[in-house]
């Protein structure tokens, strides 16, 4: 099959954002205090949202502002809290591997909404994938606690509503503008429920603020910035499989900043999710571009 080169750069562009996703373990770990996982969710949302709506200055219209909402509850209030939990309660080998079943609920979800084939080749992959990120990830005494387990399931099946529900509903905006309502959004619904259910956060350290900082403006703002970029540009479960590249990156992250070893089994893992990843895309790949399901709006800054 020939290769369409304006696709394989889209799913190269999407890529990078899970890519980043990667980070989002280390950094939570390392950086931000404990504990605070609906509060860290909405400070890492409603910034990014708010400084992003200040650019593009467009609100929602119509039906939008409800969708604006569903989506955003769905790919954060609901998701990030969920990813917290589950990475504050679980080792991050754990929690990855618990997140990966997200692929799989996405082709589920793509032929119930979207009308799309359930391709084998593409279960295939996702297993593979799911089967790579243990080897990759797990470790022989990782313990399985029961609600970080449940939470990373919850935050995989939300994150999967939204991927398949942002193709679904076609923004008439751009990417930019969708990923400013949709943060803005999705922080809002936090703020409720962070006061209500978390304590006031301690004065932040220098390293919390960097934490937070790179959380919102780069695995935030600027990663969902390409995610629905992607989404409106390849099929859902080929976007969902690039997902696989978070732990990879991850276990990188280990590797290089805290000393980590890399097993035989780890580096097996790796080509799995490598493997995985790349017959996903092959078996999605479409013989000709896919038209962006949205136009970008006329450039509407501040002077």
């Amino acid at each position: 099959m020939k290769i369409n080169s304006r696709y394989f750069a889209d799913v190269l562009t999407t890529a990078v954002a899970p890519a980043i996703w990667g980070s989002t373990y280390f950094v939570t770990t390392s950086f931000l205090p404990q504990g605070y996982p609906l509060t860290v969710a909405l400070l890492r949302a409603l910034p990014a949202g708010l400084l992003l709506l200040l650019l593009v200055r467009k609100l929602p219209t119509g039906v939008w502002w409800g969708r604006a909402f569903i989506l955003g509850a769905l790919n954060f209030s609901f998701f990030w809290a969920m990813l917290f939990v589950s990475a504050y309660r679980l080792p991050g080998g754990v929690a990855a591997t618990v997140g990966a079943v997200q692929p799989l609920i996405v082709i589920a979800l793509a032929r119930l909404f979207l009308g799309k084939p359930i391709r084998f080749l593409a279960v295939i992959a996702g297993l593979i994938g799911m089967s790579g990120v243990a080897l990759l990830v797990l470790s022989p005494n990782a313990a399985l606690d029961p609600v970080g387990v449940a939470a990373g399931l919850a935050g995989a099946v939300s994150m999967a509503f939204g991927t398949v529900l942002t193709r679904h509903w076609q923004p008439p905006v751009s990417s930019l503008t969708f990923t400013s309502w949709q943060l803005t959004a999705g922080g809002i619904l936090l703020v409720p429920v962070a006061l209500l259910l978390e304590p006031a956060l301690p004065v932040p350290t220098a390293a919390n603020i960097l934490g937070i900082a790179w959380l919102g403006l780069i695995g935030a703002a600027f990663t969902y910035l390409l995610w629905f970029r992607g989404l409106s540009r390849i099929e859902p479960s080929a976007a969902a499989s690039l997902g696989f590249l978070s732990p990879v990156v991850a276990t990188l992250l280990g590797w290089l900043a805290l000393g980590q070893s890399l097993t035989p089994a780890q580096i097996a893992g790796f080509a799995m999710v490598l493997a995985s990843v790349w017959l996903s895309q092959r078996v999605m790949m479409p013989l000709r571009p896919i038209r962006p399901a949205a136009s970008p709006e006329p450039a509407n800054h501040p002077a």
